[in-house]
């Protein structure tokens, strides 16, 4: 049996990063047509079913170690008080039961932080009418133990591809390790991080620094940070949340990639430029400069850290400031093109060395700090994230997927998120971003088929 598994410091800072109105979180909501599962729906059997797939992931079973005497970041142990009832949760839809019901419901429950004592997850089962088949599941995740590929991966674990798979192969997790062990180990990794600080940060970070100085010279860098024009998505926010969805044909998707000869990120990019600039432009706030976004990039194939999060990210132009859609998507296709390649540059761990070093009494320094100058220059604007799927999504839990919404965090001066995967070759889309921000974010989402309605028009 393997010893218990430090969060490292890019995990770790998720949990430090977290404020009252800041749930750092992952989730997704799928919606399944229970008349696949053998012997009919009943919810009790699902979570029966659950329980028995869950045994072979272990981070559904595992809780962060508390011990005051350690001073790194915290380890992944065994929950020796495990109990279903605290994660798995039930609700129904009010009628009729449409996307706005769900909606209505779901929003309410992003908001919530996930409790901290046990294993970093939540699962709400979101039944509707008694003679409708359909029921939703919102699966939620805080960030420190899951990335988009991480969520993707335990997702996978949980869904196959028959109705009636057999059970997985259990997997025990680490046991906790006494309070002088966990110290001592504590002690050790807190004692490392000048080593790290010497030999990987400060030569990695040269370099990068190096990097962006001569791009910038050639004009071939990406958007630098706190460069973003200041609009109404970057205000203060509260708790609140809502969210919305949106499904596109992936093949449409790809035939204006193909016409336009960039890729399906560039499309989506562009689609989510529309959006954004088409909510800015009716409201008479549309900035002269065009929008930037924070664009989460996943190193996993590039680092064989033990890490839940493997993730960098790059700073792109949206050119909202273009107002012919074609233009702008070939213009962001060029920008994405310089993000990538700066961003392909930097050492793929050097995000993650950074934090590594980093605690909590700094992230808590660092964040007052952020939260002060966003209040003056946003870093970005907004997130946009086009993350794989989860690898099979045909039955979860017996019941036939249908369609899937993935969701990340909103965090500090950046009011949206916009988070696409693929689900059984459409593309899903979920979008999420504080009330106040954007009242109507329903709209929004229903924009994105107008803006690849718009390119499609362009081929015809």
């Amino acid at each position: 049996m393997r010893g218990p598994q430090r969060l490292t410091g890019l995990d770790a800072s998720f949990l430090y990063l977290e404020t009252d109105n800041q749930p750092v979180q992952v989730f997704a909501v799928l919606e399944l047509d229970t008349s696949t599962i053998p012997g009919g729906y009943d919810y009790g059997r699902l979570r029966d079913e659950l329980c028995v797939r869950m045994r072979g992931i272990t981070a559904f079973q595992e809780k962060l170690s508390e011990n005051a005497f350690d001073i790194d970041h915290p380890a992944w142990v065994r929950d020796t008080d495990f109990d279903i009832e605290r994660h798995l949760h039930r609700i129904g839809l009010r009628s009729p039961g449409g996307p706005a019901e769900l909606a209505e419901v779901c929003g309410p429950l992003s908001s919530l932080p996930i409790d901290r004592s046990g294993p970093l997850w939540e699962m709400w089962v979101i039944e509707g009418e008694l003679d409708d088949d359909r029921v939703y599941v919102l699966l939620k995740i805080h960030h420190a133990a899951a990335d988009g590929v991480t969520y993707a991966e335990f997702l996978s674990q949980l869904c196959s591809d028959r109705p009636d798979p057999p059970p997985p192969v259990p997997v025990v997790p680490a046991e906790p390790g006494s309070g002088l062990q966990m110290a001592l180990t504590g002690m050790a990794g807190f004692l490392r991080r000048p080593v790290r600080l010497l030999l990987a940060v400060v030569p990695g970070t040269v370099s990068a620094i190096r990097d962006i100085i001569g791009r910038t010279r050639a004009g071939r860098a990406m958007a630098a940070p706190f460069s973003a024009p200041r609009t109404s998505l970057n205000r203060h926010f509260s708790t609140r949340r809502s969210v919305a969805f949106a499904q596109l044909d992936l093949d449409e998707v790809k035939k204006v990639k193909n016409h336009f000869g960039v890729t399906v990120n560039d499309v989506v990019m562009a689609l989510a430029s529309g959006v954004v600039r088409r909510f800015l432009l009716e409201r008479g706030e549309l900035p002269a400069a065009s929008l930037v976004a924070l664009v989460p990039a996943s190193v996993h194939e590039v680092t064989d850290r033990p890490a839940r999060n493997k993730v960098s990210g790059m700073f792109t132009r949206l050119q909202t400031q273009i107002a012919d859609p074609v233009e702008r998507l070939v213009a962001l296709a060029e920008a994405n093109t310089v993000a990538k390649e700066q961003s392909s540059a930097i050492s793929a761990t050097l995000l993650g060395d950074w934090f590594e070093i980093f605690g909590a009494a700094a992230m808590g320094i660092a964040k007052r700090m952020y939260g002060f100058i966003t209040r003056f220059r946003p870093m970005y604007n907004v997130i946009v994230s086009n993350v794989p799927g989860p690898r099979t999504a045909t039955y979860f839990l017996g019941a036939q997927v249908t369609a899937g919404y993935p969701f990340g965090p909103v965090l500090l001066g950046a009011g949206l998120n916009i988070t696409v995967w693929t689900v059984n070759g459409t593309l899903c889309f979920g979008l999420i971003a504080p009330p106040e921000l954007v009242p109507d974010l329903s709209g929004m989402a229903d924009g994105l088929s107008t803006s690849l309605a718009e390119l499609l028009a362009e081929i015809d």
